[in-house]
């Protein structure tokens, strides 16, 4: 493995979680935002076409193995909206508020009291010549209105892991970190690319 590993990402909260979750392996990271590398349009119907595509997008523009995730809320009762959309659904201004609240009415209008939702971390690892690998992670929870908590990102305040009583929104990040979908996938790619 190469020191050097670029986040395929602009998002700056995805960025600084990752690179939480890396600091332990000694790699110099960048991201795609700080090397000023186009965002690829995500066109994928899954999580894993669409992290399989900003990771290969960002090893090859910059010549060093890429990791990018494809993220996302999915409700049970929406029919595992927003999903792959997730970030779509917060609009050009990225306004998770709203997206949070378009969840809300969208249960209203489904007239269910069914609150049970999960995230899934869909993580790839690409090198410049093509090779890629895949790593998925998933936790369960519920929803909670009104959101809580200035500590996450995303839908972050409106999630309550199953087993606790706070979003991840208030939770400390290592405690997140310990638990999370991303680090869920972040195992997976450890025990594969890292474990001698």
């Amino acid at each position: 493995m190469e020191k050097l590993l670029v986040v395929a990402s602009h998002n700056e909260g995805k960025v600084r979680e990752i690179r939480d979750l890396l600091t332990p392996f000694g790699l110099e990271l960048s991201s795609a935002g700080e090397l000023f590398l186009p965002e690829p349009e995500e066109t994928g119907e899954t999580f894993q076409a669409n992290a399989e595509l900003k990771a290969l997008a960002a090893a090859k523009a910059s010549g060093h193995p890429a990791l990018a995730d494809d993220s996302g809320l999915c409700v049970e009762a929406l029919n595992g909206q927003p999903g792959i959309y997730s970030a779509r659904w917060a609009g050009p201004q990225k306004d998770f508020d709203f997206a949070m609240e378009k969840i809300r009415l969208g249960l209203i209008e489904e007239g269910t009291l069914d609150t049970r939702a999960y995230f899934i971390c869909g993580l790839a690892l690409a090198w410049p010549d093509g090779h890629v690998e895949y790593f998925e992670g998933r936790v369960d929870g519920e929803l909670t209105w009104p959101p809580r908590g200035e500590k996450g990102f995303g839908y972050d305040p409106m999630f309550v892991p199953n087993g606790y009583e706070e979003t991840f929104g208030e939770m400390d990040p290592e405690k997140k970190h310990a638990m999370s979908h991303r680090a869920d996938a972040f195992r997976q790619l450890v025990d594969a690319c890292f474990k001698v």
